[in-house]
């Protein structure tokens, strides 16, 4: 089946869907992350709150996502329409930035939190559908690569107009998180006027009717859904290791530097990450990201320096680069064109699953044992889901359709 999409190569092979999708994510990503490397420093000292209350709101927030993701992705199937719901959730997330520079406390946080994260769970997945319906199957993971890479530049710059804007005005958070807003509502505006609709393709057997149930989805899907969500019960938020990274000697005033060297690994990585994976197979490469992810958590649990922060978060870049894009690419190998929003939807969906235990477990760990046995616990978990998806045989449609 050729898609569309071969008809609007823009950049680099790719369909103007999948460029333009990355400069909105990339403005969109310019806002979130002026305010989230700055989130647990503000919360914990501003505000005075405790680890655990930073784990239950970021676990809160992104299962809330995750739940909101599996319904507006079927939704994207039934209605046989991707781009007003992606408008939709963008604007939501947008509509919320704000608000984070009126917080007083730790519970108005949570609450902020979640309003932004219902925006993301409102767009993620019939995005994620729209970017596999512009791509080609042997682009595909270099589609995502490549929108994950957009998404981390804008991750780098928003570091840096905060550190800007930081060094100018000392201590001034709430002056950061107002001026967030702009670049959001710019990413709005993009998508409204860019994006094209892709037609809605039908495979030629009988098709199976978009709905929460896996019934639709082969026995591959179904497994590799399962080991996503081990891997993810040791995935907990980045905030944690932002909390390690200042522990190990980090200064405030570079948590945002430390962030942005990340995303500047991340951006590098993650299209020959997908350009890797369209080549070799998805799995292998996901594989070796998640045995970089347990390297990291090790080192995490048993660094004593401030270098080995640094070290540590580039190779958690790199991580990243070989999962992120790629993962998500699989899921459009594993299903029917049609039921690709749903998939995405039950995706992110196990993956929120994990990720409220996750973060709450890592909490707990963090405060009742130590951080030492808290990025331990991930790294074991990662160990195993690695083997796992190793031994995860591709068979019926999915061994038809799937680069492995």
């Amino acid at each position: 089946m050729k898609s569309s999409s071969t008809k609007q190569k823009n950049f680099a092979g790719l369909g103007r869907n999948v460029v333009v999708l990355g400069f909105v994510s990339l403005f969109n990503d310019i806002s979130s992350e002026m305010i989230y490397p700055l989130l647990p420093v503000f919360l914990t000292i501003s505000l005075g709150a405790s680890a655990e209350m930073l784990g239950l709101i970021e676990g809160i927030a992104e299962s809330t996502a995750s739940v909101l993701k599996l319904f507006s992705g079927w939704l994207s199937d039934k209605l046989k329409m991707r781009k007003k719901i992606v408008v939709a959730g963008y604007t939501i997330s947008a509509l919320t930035r704000p608000l984070m520079a009126l917080a007083m406390s730790g519970l108005q946080v949570l609450f902020i939190r979640f309003g932004d994260r219902v925006g993301k769970g409102v767009r993620t997945s019939p995005r994620d559908a729209l970017i596999a319906d512009s791509s080609a199957v042997e682009v595909r993971g270099k589609a995502f690569g490549f929108h994950r890479a957009m998404d981390h530049i804008g991750a780098i710059i928003g570091p840096l107009v905060a550190m800007a804007v930081l060094s100018l005005y000392s201590g001034q958070y709430r002056l950061v998180f107002w001026l967030a807003s702009i670049p959001a509502f710019l990413g709005v505006l993009i998508l409204v006027l860019s994006v094209r609709e892709m037609p809605f393709t039908v495979p030629p057997s009988p098709a199976v009717r978009p709905s929460f149930r896996l019934k639709g989805f082969d026995r591959t899907f179904r497994y590799y859904l399962l080991i996503i969500i081990l891997f993810t019960l040791g995935n907990s938020s980045d905030a944690f290791l932002l909390l390690r990274a200042r522990a190990l000697g980090v200064a405030d005033a570079f948590i945002p530097t430390i962030w942005m060297v990340l995303h500047i690994v991340k951006m590098i990585s993650a299209m020959p990450g997908g350009m890797l994976s369209d080549r070799l197979g998805r799995k292998k490469v996901i594989v070796f990201g998640w045995l970089i992810y347990a390297l990291v958590y090790a080192g995490f649990a048993t660094a004593t320096e401030t270098w080995q922060a640094w070290a540590l978060f580039a190779l958690y870049g790199i991580y990243f680069g070989m999962t992120e894009g790629v993962e998500k690419a699989f899921v459009a190998d594993l299903v029917e064109p049609n039921l690709r929003g749903t998939a995405y939807g039950v995706f992110h969906f196990a993956i929120g699953i994990g990720a409220l235990p996750a973060s709450v477990i890592m909490g707990i760990l963090w405060h009742r044992f130590s951080p030492a046995v808290a990025f331990g616990f991930g790294a074991m978990l990662a160990l195993v889901a690695s083997v796992l998806l190793l031994g995860l045989r591709i068979t019926g449609a999915s061994a038809r359709s799937t680069v492995h």
